[in-house]
């Protein structure tokens, strides 16, 4: 079996994330690049078909042309978004899409989110992209419009994808993770604030304060 540590690991985080209500039977997608010539990715229907309860060989090994090495089950349409950010930034090692409860808010109003905590300062601005279909070439063509416009620094990316859900990119599983978490944390914190700052009970911090952005 083809990179079974590493699918078993990405078998167990899916789960974990269904749990927190970090993805819903809506959808979600997480991919991880092993080498240049192939990636991990969850199956088609990982949410709406199993509730995110996968077998590692359900864990598919894909190669850059999109075809199927090893693994039960299908491709994801959305295996586009994720291949634009592998081809546009060879440092990415992990993208990570879910439907999370939190910042599911920001998306579907297709708002920024507001970055208020320190553990997801290094995020710098948390942006919506603009709406296009989900699984469309046009949703992966604007991810890679931005990601182009951050450079090829910017690894670790939280981005909201309008009326749709949240795109992570970082090196690796575990970093990758731990800014959804990060980010779920800033969503609901954000939501407060926000209504704190409108009903006058306390504005929202602006000023720039130098953070700790170690990891």
């Amino acid at each position: 079996m083809l990179y079974q540590q590493e699918r078993e690991e990405l078998a167990n985080v899916v789960k974990k994330m269904f749990a927190r209500y970090e993805t819903n039977t809506a959808g979600g997608n997480v991919s991880v690049r092993m080498n240049e010539n192939h990636i991990i990715m969850t199956p088609t229907h990982m949410s709406q078909k199993y509730h995110c309860e996968l077998s590692p060989y359900q864990i598919l090994v894909v190669d850059m042309d999109e075809n199927i090495v090893e693994g039960d089950g299908g491709i994801t349409r959305e295996i586009n978004m994720h291949m634009a950010c592998y081809k546009e930034n060879e440092k990415i090692g992990c993208v990570l899409h879910g439907h999370a409860l939190q910042s599911m808010v920001f998306a579907t109003m297709g708002i920024d989110m507001p970055n208020l905590t320190e553990a997801t300062q290094k995020l710098g601005d948390i942006v919506c992209l603009d709406f296009a279909p989900a699984t469309s070439p046009e949703l992966a063509e604007k991810v890679r419009t931005h990601l182009v416009s951050k450079g090829k620094a910017a690894v670790t990316n939280a981005i909201l994808l309008n009326k749709h859900g949240v795109l992570i990119t970082d090196t690796d599983l575990t970093k990758a993770y731990d800014i959804l978490g990060r980010l779920e944390y800033n969503a609901y914190i954000a939501e407060k604030a926000l209504l704190f700052d409108k009903l006058g009970i306390a504005a929202i911090d602006k000023i720039d304060h130098d953070y700790n952005l170690d990891e």
